[in-house]
């Protein structure tokens, strides 16, 4: 695939990476954040929807992202034993209490 191919689609020369976007629920560890991952599925039998959410452990370099912030995460290199998100960018701030 072409370069300004792949630069139209949003793809990097490393392919394409998954994304997720979710809410920081903790920010006590020293470039890390726990972030929650909300989804939806559909039961395989019985067809009714489901909720779950899941925590991924994603590294912020600069320590950017605070409590409560919308955020968006990357799929990468595994970092250390849980961590294997990043911190692409924050989308929303939390509201100042």
């Amino acid at each position: 695939m072409a370069d300004a191919a792949r630069a139209a689609v949003g793809e990097s020369k490393r392919g394409r990476r998954d994304r997720r976007v979710g809410t920081v629920v903790g920010n006590s560890a020293h470039k890390t954040l726990r972030v929650r991952y909300d989804f939806t599925f559909k039961h395989p039998k019985y067809g009714k929807y489901i909720r779950r959410s899941t925590t991924l452990h994603t590294h912020d370099e600069k320590n950017e992202a605070k409590k409560g912030d919308l955020v968006e995460v990357v799929a990468c290199r595994r970092i250390s034993k849980t961590k294997c998100w990043r911190l692409a960018k924050v989308l929303r701030l939390a509201p100042e209490v």
